[in-house]
């Protein structure tokens, strides 16, 4: 299974949180299958982790001087979507 989210152009994730994050999308799809309110619940959790640590790693790379361009490039996304991810950082 590939991670279609990630453009060519960005930087690559580590093979073993690709690969966690492959198992996780099948986990996730055969639970909503069998008890979809259990998957619902699971996405909730990755959300609010997904977001605590976004937040860290922006935060981190703004403390690093890291410009929204950078950020954009390796993502690859807009520098809009760069500046939103390193502004969001401040609410950590």
């Amino acid at each position: 299974m590939h991670l279609s989210l990630v453009h060519d152009k960005a930087v690559p994730l580590p093979e073993p949180l690709a690969a966690l994050l492959v198992e996780i999308t099948e986990q996730l799809t055969t639970t909503t299958a069998d008890a979809p309110l259990a998957a619902l619940r699971a996405v909730g959790v990755l959300e609010r982790i997904a977001a605590r640590v976004g937040r860290e790693a922006a935060g981190s790379l703004r403390d690093g001087g890291v410009s929204a361009e950078t950020v954009a490039t390796a993502l690859g996304t807009t520098r809009s979507k760069g500046l939103v991810l390193l502004m969001a950082a401040q609410d950590r």
